[in-house]
């Protein structure tokens, strides 16, 4: 009963971080049942990895999701992000994810898309946790653009994860965190705990950048809504109604910008 608890808590674990790999599992176990557990394992991670990088890129699109590949105006932050297949988007998602990279590039040039977690590449309303919404392909999160000590804006960001290093409120802004936190929600802020580490302690926050950058991306006529915390959206003095707050029941967003397309 351990051992069939344990293969249940892989497969699910699995299932859940990278949608493909409990599916990939069973089927090491079932294929290679003779093998012994280093063999299975060897065998496990080559299945994936040649799952994940040739076979699944070729049927996203039977399921309208295409992979978002690294270009010179567009990069995921973390290796994590491919390897653990969250890096699909719709066929709309992604051309304007190529646009806004060109906007920007044109006003930043060698500064590039950074995105972290988008979609899995199969099935609508299957869940990418964390996250509430990123289920349909139609979803993304972009780093914020950070500047080094001598105010040179740089594509480095702060944390490994892209995920958990906050832009504080200072005393004057609105402390979105404080009052969710006090109307009992307590996952506001977790993300604090995902950074993975923390990289470039030089490194600060373009409000400037950052700024046009969001803009760039409410300009874009696809896209309908953008998430980032009340007190960076009037530091920043944004004004398109496509800005907004997305609720205590998600997590803070003064580490990344949130966007989506219909």
């Amino acid at each position: 009963m351990t051992k069939v608890f344990l293969h249940i808590l892989i497969f699910l674990t699995l299932t859940i971080i990278t949608q493909i790999g409990g599916l990939i599992y069973l089927t090491t176990l079932l294929v290679f049942k003779k093998q012994n557990k280093l063999k299975k394992g060897i065998l496990f991670l080559g299945l994936y990895l040649l799952c994940s990088y040739f076979l699944i890129p070729k049927i996203a699109p039977l399921f309208g999701r295409v992979k978002i590949q690294d270009t010179a105006n567009i990069s995921s932050h973390s290796i994590i992000t491919k390897l653990f297949n969250r890096n699909y988007v719709t066929a709309d998602l992604y051309n304007t994810i190529e646009n806004i990279s060109i906007e920007i590039s044109k006003k930043h040039p060698g500064i590039k898309i950074i995105y972290l977690d988008a979609n899995f590449p199969f099935i609508n309303k299957f869940p990418l946790l964390p996250h509430l919404s990123h289920n349909d392909g139609k979803k993304i999160d972009l780093s914020f653009i950070y500047e080094d000590s001598e105010q040179k804006i740089s594509n480095l960001k702060p944390s490994r994860s892209g995920y958990g290093i906050f832009v504080e409120p200072v005393n004057h802004e609105i402390n979105q965190t404080e009052i969710c936190k006090k109307s009992n929600y307590w996952q506001y802020d977790f993300t604090k705990y995902l950074t993975f580490g923390k990289t470039h302690d030089n490194l600060s926050f373009s409000t400037k950048a950052t700024s046009e950058l969001i803009n760039i991306i409410a300009n874009n006529k696809l896209v309908t809504k953008i998430f980032i915390e009340p007190h960076l959206k009037n530091r920043m003095k944004l004004i398109n109604s496509k800005i907004r707050f997305h609720g205590c029941g998600a997590v803070r967003h003064d580490d990344h910008i949130h966007f989506q397309i219909n």
